[in-house]
């Protein structure tokens, strides 16, 4: 479960997880705002890559799916997600090999109406190789995440098969 805020989507992540666990699965919440990865620019990499960024591409690596809760900034992906989008894609040779096949589930809790965050994210996923579940989730204040509806994404997200290398 990657959060994108250390607020609401946090808490959204955190009850990803939770069921997730009594769907027998095993998942662990990543909070994106808890790392010292720097704003991704052509300086910042030719400086070599933050510290965090080694043990963020390992934690993905080996997650088999991931979920990812994001809050809308500006019409689209918060700069912390986009940036450590950025550096992870920038590793290795194949700026797509962490995300191609990978089964992944969006969500979001905002405080506007959420969609252009999603469909922009799923966008870009899918341009990274991703298999992004076909259901997501909007929530704010006015209509908060229900239960049925991250057990059914959660469900949703296990029948999809990660790519085999």
């Amino acid at each position: 479960m990657i959060a994108c805020s250390n607020g609401e989507n946090l808490k959204l992540a955190e009850r990803f997880a939770a069921q997730a666990q009594s769907q027998a699965l095993h998942a662990q919440v990543l909070d994106l705002t808890a790392l010292d990865l720097p704003l991704f620019t052509p300086r910042a990499l030719a400086a070599g890559a933050p510290s965090d960024l080694a043990p963020l591409q390992q934690k993905l690596a080996g997650a088999t799916r991931w979920v990812i809760c994001a809050p809308e900034y500006n019409g689209t992906i918060p700069p912390v997600l986009t940036s450590a989008i950025a550096w992870l894609s920038v590793q290795g040779d194949d700026f797509r090999a962490l995300f191609n096949g990978k089964p992944v589930a969006i969500a979001t809790h905002s405080g506007g109406g959420g969609h252009a965050v999603l469909a922009a994210l799923r966008l870009q996923l899918a341009h990274l190789g991703a298999h992004v579940v076909g259901r997501q989730l909007v929530s704010n204040n006015a209509s908060p995440a229900k239960d049925e509806s991250i057990a059914d994404l959660i469900h949703r997200l296990k029948q999809l098969q990660p790519l085999q290398p």
